[in-house]
Order: structure tokens, then sequence, then C-alpha cells
């Protein structure tokens, strides 16, 4: 299943405009991509977004080695 596990982002759904204006179903996924991060002790495999995981290194959230603050544990769960 697309989404993230952190924002909830999904899958986009729309059309796709040719220069002859016809209109084709189009899906956009979002770029997960699956971490495994230490929580409490356990190793804990959690699907990501790009951005989210952005955020998270920004925010001091996820350190280099993949261990997760306790604030971030909760928006996993």
């Amino acid at each position: 299943m697309y989404k993230c596990d952190s924002t909830g982002k999904g899958k986009q759904y729309g059309n796709n405009v040719s220069f002859s204006q016809r209109h084709t179903k189009k899906v956009w996924k979002p770029n997960l991509q699956q971490k495994t991060l230490v929580i409490d002790g356990k190793k804990v495999k959690v699907r990501l977004s790009t951005q989210a995981i952005r955020t998270l290194k920004k925010n001091g959230s996820i350190k280099v080695d993949g261990t997760v603050a306790t604030e971030v544990k909760q928006a996993v769960k």
C-alpha cells in the first residue's frame, strides 16, 4: 500500500493532458522508502516518504544510525 506511516501521504489521482487536450487517467505515487528504525530497543520497519525523512532529520528526531526520539515514536504508531 502506498502510504507514509508518519505523514499519511498516499496516492493522488488526476489526468494526463496531452497537447491535443486528451485526458487520460494518471496516478502519482509518493516516493516511499523502507527504513529500519530502533524504537525502545526494538528494530521496526517503517515506510516513510522522503519528505518525512528529511523533516525528521532536520528536527533531530532521526539520527544517522537510525535511532528515533520519543516524540517521533508516537507519530509513527
